[in-house]
């Protein structure tokens, strides 16, 4: 299972809409429930929470002193660029859609 860490400035609004995006959006592709977990947090809680995921996701600029793989979440919000950013990651994650 992949786990996904969505996270925005406070930890609540930006990222609950990006989470629901990224489940519309991984359902459309047919990818299954049980290939990834997503998870969500504040930016000040990324440096301590990220190692204990495959990918981070954020919906401002953000770059991880962690060194683990950071997407731009920005897409969820805007639907700009959001098939390429769905590529990426399902491409990053080795995700298996069904459809």
């Amino acid at each position: 299972m992949k786990k996904i860490l969505v996270a925005c400035g406070a930890g609540v609004v930006t990222s609950t809409i990006a989470i629901g995006k990224l489940q519309e959006e991984l359902d459309k592709r047919g990818v299954p429930k049980d290939e990834y977990k997503i998870d969500q947090a504040s930016i000040p809680e990324v440096p301590s929470m990220a190692d204990d995921y495959d990918l981070v996701i954020t919906t401002t600029q953000y770059k991880n002193p962690n060194g683990k793989p950071v997407t731009n979440g920005l897409p969820f919000l805007t639907n700009i660029g959001l098939d390429q950013t769905m590529d990426e990651i399902i491409k990053h994650l080795d995700l298996k859609p069904t459809k």
